[in-house]
Formats: structure tokens, C-alpha cells, sequence
């Protein structure tokens, strides 16, 4: 269940529901989207030589249809997804993306998008208790 929205204003982001669980789901994916690539990256390194050789990893990346194909998808559907977690960073005005973005190079887009998500997922929860607190606030 993703949380719904309501607000009049289009800059404020309120959040009704909460789904603690997501961001423990979304941490453990990062986790795995940490481990796995880098498994395969230290056979990469293992078997072509101890320094990691980017061009030849992007040439490995490239050497038949189905490596294209998944190099291409990667490429594209990460591309889209950054822009996405600059905008929604900016939005939720959240802060520290920058270990995010810098993560998805280092480490793996398949680690730093999961640990956006979770990182969001904080967020949203931190608004909502802001939005619940003023409101009880009001109220007093």
C-alpha cells in the first residue's frame, strides 16, 4: 500500500498512510542490489586482471545481443529513475541524494535505487508525523 496524497497545495506532500515494512523491504533489496553486483564484479577482476578496466567491462558489457539488451535496458531505465530521484528528493526535500547518486556509480544502481526508496520511504513517514502532530497541535 503506497501512500495517498492529499493537499491543495502541490508543493506540500502529505502522506495518509504508512507502510513501515516498505522501508525495511526496500533497505534489505538495496543490500542485495550491493552484494550481487559486486560478486560479480570481483570474478570480473578476478579473471581479467586486479585493477577493474572500465573499457573493457563496457566492451564485455557489450559483447553479444543479449549483454546489449540488458546493458541498454540498464542504462535507459536507470536514466529515468535518476531523474525521477532528483525531482522527488527536491519535492520531499530530502536530504543527503548525493550519497545516492554517488552510490549508483560506486557501488551499483541496483543498490542505490532500493536505498532511495527506503530513504523515501523515512521520509514520507517523517511528514506524516510532522502532518499528524500539527494537526493534533491545532486542535489543543
Amino acid at each position: 500500500m503506497t501512500p495517498t496524497v492529499e493537499s491543495s497545495n502541490p508543493n506540500t506532500y502529505q502522506p495518509k498512510a504508512q507502510t513501515p515494512w516498505l522501508s525495511w523491504l526496500y533497505l534489505a533489496l538495496a543490500v542485495a542490489g550491493g552484494v550481487l553486483p559486486w560478486m560479480a564484479n570481483l570474478s570480473f577482476m578476478r579473471e581479467y586482471g586486479p585493477s577493474f578496466d572500465l573499457s573493457q567491462f563496457v566492451s564485455l558489457a557489450n559483447a553479444n545481443a543479449a549483454s546489449q539488451s540488458l546493458s541498454r535496458d540498464l542504462l535507459v531505465g536507470a536514466s529515468a529513475v535518476t531523474i525521477w530521484m532528483v525531482v522527488e528528493s527536491r519535492r520531499l526535500q530530502m536530504r543527503h541524494l548525493w550519497l545516492v547518486l554517488l552510490s549508483s556509480v560506486t557501488i551499483a544502481f541496483a543498490f542505490a535505487a532500493p536505498l532511495f526508496l527506503c530513504l523515501r520511504e523515512r521520509r514520507l513517514a517523517e511528514l506524516a508525523r510532522e502532518a499528524s502532530s500539527s494537526e493534533a497541535s491545532g486542535f489543543a
